[in-house]
């Protein structure tokens, strides 16, 4: 499973914009979340409700380790592999601060101590480059976790700049073997426009991609990240109480 989560623009300038023609083109073929909204403003709470399935923190510049339940946690326990693919971070295991367009508030699973405080699962946070690496010699772990940098992220580029990097990394991703054969791929906006308050962090597009999805298909349930960490550990059979994950659904009217 590989989460590719982009940054802070609404469903309605994505869903249907000519400056994201492939993202939309996913969304029409696969499934669209029509009623997945964030959890909070600014950006760090919902990356870690995702991933803990709390907000842990409002501030950007947090930089703390955090000793909550995770998906880190989940993924070890459950005898699960992962990576974290962080574009632009400095060198393989950095679980320092921000550096040009490595921003670490976008990076969560950077900040868990199950990461920070083992030598081993600290190499688990690479650069984005090994992405294509692992995927051309069938070494995918079973959770992926990708992080564009903030030029390919739509946080400080275009949403057209967004696409054109999808299209060049998500597409070979898609048409890979492995991946064919029970792959899933999310590709979710962390939150909204500060102005969108609705449910926390406003109204954000959430396509779900792969061979087990429902195809063409718009579901109308109201989804938030916690229901995004609820599917990971889902569809990835591990145990799925994480925080307020362990209340939340899957988004399993999206799969087939």
């Amino acid at each position: 499973m590989v989460v590719v989560v982009e940054e802070n623009h609404g469903y309605s300038s994505v869903i249907g914009s000519s400056a994201m023609p492939y993202l939309n083109s996913l969304a029409a073929q696969y499934g669209l979340a029509t009623q997945y909204y964030a959890n909070t403003h600014p950006s760090i709470g919902n990356y870690f409700m995702m991933t803990a399935g709390q907000i842990i923190t409002n501030n950007d510049s947090f930089s703390s380790t955090v000793t909550a339940d995770n998906l880190v946690r989940h993924l070890l326990s459950g005898g699960k592999t992962w990576k974290s693919y962080a574009e632009s971070i400095p060198s393989v295991g950095y679980i320092g601060g921000d550096t040009g367009l490595y921003a670490r508030k976008h990076n969560p699973l950077s900040y868990f101590s199950d990461v920070v405080n083992s030598s081993a699962q600290r190499l688990n946070l690479v650069p984005f480059t090994q992405f294509a690496t692992d995927l051309n010699n069938n070494q995918l772990p079973d959770f992926s976790f990708i992080a564009p940098n903030l030029q390919d992220d739509a946080h400080d580029g275009s949403l057209a700049q967004a696409d054109t990097w999808l299209k060049a990394n998500m597409a070979p991703l898609l048409s890979n073997p492995g991946f064919q054969k029970n792959g899933l791929l999310v590709i979710v906006f962390d939150e909204a426009g500060t102005s969108d308050t609705t449910h926390g962090g406003g109204r954000v597009a959430a396509v779900v991609i792969g061979p087990l999805t429902k195809k063409g298909f718009q579901s109308t349930t109201l989804y938030q990240h916690q229901n995004l960490l609820k599917t990971i550990a889902t569809y990835l059979g591990i145990d799925g109480n994480i925080g307020s994950a362990g209340s939340a659904a899957p988004m399993s009217d999206m799969l087939q």
